[in-house]
């Protein structure tokens, strides 16, 4: 698996159930660890469930605010749409690679470089992309990324967590 997404280090994968269980796990764990009141999370309009649902429970729990980094028309994320809901107080952003409700792939290296300006971490959710982009780790520089093995023909309940080994 660290090979398949070019992760730098084997200890960088952890085994779950599924990529909820996963996004679950970082929510509940980092999240409620390093979220206060008033620090930011931002997730994209276009998020499933299992990418909002954590973050609005983790939120509620600690006082942080849910932003919704909006898309236009057509599905896109733009860069001033990027700069405007990313902010230092931002610390946490979860967005999905590619949308499962519009088709679009999401500008994630971007996303991730306009995050990492503000010291905030990025949520990848690969749980659609894994089977259509080739995912690279270190080139796209996500923190966390989640993903379910079914949907590359593993076997039903396994699902894989990212998570840079310095976090």
């Amino acid at each position: 698996i660290a090979k398949f997404i070019n992760a730098k280090h084997t200890e960088e994968i952890i085994f779950s159930k599924n990529a909820s269980e996963s996004l679950n796990l970082i929510a509940y764990s980092y999240g409620l660890e390093n979220l206060k009141n008033d620090d930011e999370v931002v997730i994209s309009i276009m998020e499933h469930h299992c990418n909002i649902l954590p973050w609005q429970f983790v939120a509620s729990k600690t006082g942080a605010v849910l932003k919704y980094l909006e898309c236009d028309m057509d599905g896109l994320i733009s860069d001033t749409a990027i700069e405007e809901a990313i902010t230092d107080k931002t610390k946490i952003v979860a967005i999905t690679q590619l949308s499962n409700v519009l088709g679009r792939e999401n500008p994630i290296a971007r996303i991730t470089k306009t995050a990492h300006e503000h010291g905030a971490i990025v949520v990848m959710d690969a749980a659609q992309s894994v089977v259509h982009v080739k995912i690279d780790v270190q080139a796209l520089d996500v923190d966390f990324m989640a993903f379910s093995g079914h949907k590359i023909m593993s076997p039903m309940g396994i699902g894989i967590l990212y998570g840079k080994k310095e976090l």
